[in-house]
């Protein structure tokens, strides 16, 4: 592969240069996982796992520049120079079937799309992967067919953090073959390389410094989480040796990040990343429905919001997947003196699936909630201030992204939503104020 001139080091691929032809198969079989997920259904909901602490300093952040190899300052300085990032993110995206394939490659042609046909300044400049790269168990002979031949038009860089599928590990499998550790090899080494995984395509491998890290681009800073492998809930710390294969490394990263926003007294957009969905819609308890597939992690965002109080940094927004579709909420706290509005958005509709926002249950048929609903009651024993959660938009029928920009005033993100009929279409849309760390717009 082609090496820098001046450090002599490998540069990263993104893409394969000339635009190919879409896949209309999978290149390896996958046979159905419903076997498998009957023999391991209780572990699912106990079995969480360790994993590596992040190669630099807790309070050490992984710069774009760095991603881009040699041409790191010449994009960086067109960024500056639009006085605004543009950059794509979603989860959820590997298609486990041929079935649910065209879903997931409609969305990355999209995405593709919008790199390639947008000038300097309106060309988004990454992807962030909001977890569940690969289904069903973050096996390597899946990589190319999930995520390497789907995005292989994708002219930029790919960043990630885990979601379950790629870290659960079912039981007897051997150690290098632990998904975590294929993770690793695709998002998280030391140089750029072709992986086995990637087979003959050309996009390396991202140099990202851990499964959790602090990505700062100009404009915004993106701080992630690994959530583990549970089906439900989150986790990001042993919760007082509750989970006692998970190591505490996770809360001095966030103390550490929030401490060197708040001595840096930066003024970009703080975003929050990780799997899990804090919040994820349920209805009223007794109204005899149940929620989607996945719930919310209150211990986990307990945790979060204590560190964010300790510290006296809240972020401008929370990002998450896991359950697939697309909700956003508000959450109205008092923080540091003030009232700031903060939006919690979901979008794990990236092409695996699209679930149902409700079930029916006992007997009662499933009755979806209106925008604007009300919904302090998924608030649970929260450690600020919380005044009031509200349910404003949701797509819980069609696959999508966030397109997410970022200037010097304003943090933006608006839910694309991929049809079959349309191309895209952005049905959604958030304004946050960075100064005020309020909502402006919706």
């Amino acid at each position: 592969m082609p090496k820098d001139a001046t450090s002599g080091l490998p540069q990263p691929i993104f893409n394969e240069g000339n635009v190919t032809p879409d896949p209309t198969r999978f290149k390896t079989a996958h046979p159905s996982d419903a076997r498998q997920y009957k023999e391991i259904e209780k572990l699912l909901k106990t079995q969480v796992v360790g994993f590596d602490p992040s190669r630099v300093a807790p309070d050490e952040v992984f710069q774009l520049e760095s991603a881009f190899g040699p041409h790191g300052p010449e994009i960086v300085k067109r960024i500056k120079t639009a006085r605004k990032i543009i950059f794509h993110a979603a989860g959820d995206t590997g298609a486990s079937n041929e079935g649910k394939y065209g879903n997931e490659i409609t969305v990355a042609d999209q995405v593709t799309n919008e790199c390639r046909a947008s000038n300097t300044a309106n060309r988004p400049a990454f992807f962030y992967h909001l977890g569940d790269i690969v289904y069903n168990f973050g096996e390597s002979k899946y990589y190319y067919d999930q995520f390497y031949d789907p995005f292989r038009n994708y002219p930029a860089p790919i960043f990630a953090i885990p979601g379950n599928h790629d870290s659960f590990v079912i039981p007897n499998t051997p150690e290098n073959d632990r998904p975590l550790k294929i993770f690793a090899r695709n998002f998280c080494a030391s140089q750029p390389s072709i992986t086995v995984e990637a087979a003959s395509l050309h996009r390396t491998a991202m140099t990202q410094p851990g499964v959790y890290f602090a990505l700062d681009a100009p404009f915004v800073r993106v701080v992630g989480l690994f959530s583990n492998a549970l089906e439900d809930p989150g986790v990001i710390s042993s919760e007082n040796g509750k989970w006692a294969n998970v190591p505490d490394t996770q809360l001095e990263y966030l103390k550490a990040q929030l401490n060197r926003i708040k001595s840096e007294k930066y003024s970009g957009a703080v975003i929050l990343a990780m799997h899990h969905p804090p919040f994820s819609y349920a209805p009223p308890p007794k109204s005899g429905g149940t929620g989607g597939n996945h719930s919310g992690s209150p211990n986990m965002l307990r945790q979060i919001d204590g560190i964010c109080k300790a510290v006296g940094v809240y972020p401008h927004a929370v990002l998450s997947g896991h359950a697939h579709n697309y909700q956003r909420f508000t959450r109205t706290i008092r923080f540091g003196g003030k009232t700031i509005t903060v939006p919690f958005i979901i979008c794990g509709d990236g092409g695996h699936n699209v679930n149902k926002l409700v079930k029916g249950g006992r007997g009662h048929p499933a009755q979806e909630p209106y925008f604007g609903v009300t919904v302090d009651y998924l608030e649970l024993k929260p450690a600020v201030e919380a005044k009031g959660l509200v349910l404003k938009h949701y797509d819980d029928t069609n696959y999508g992204y966030l397109r997410i920009t970022v200037d010097k005033a304003h943090l933006r993100i608006g839910f694309q939503q991929v049809g079959k009929s349309v191309p895209q279409s952005r049905v959604d849309m958030v304004t946050v104020d960075l100064a005020s760390q309020n909502i402006v717009a919706n």
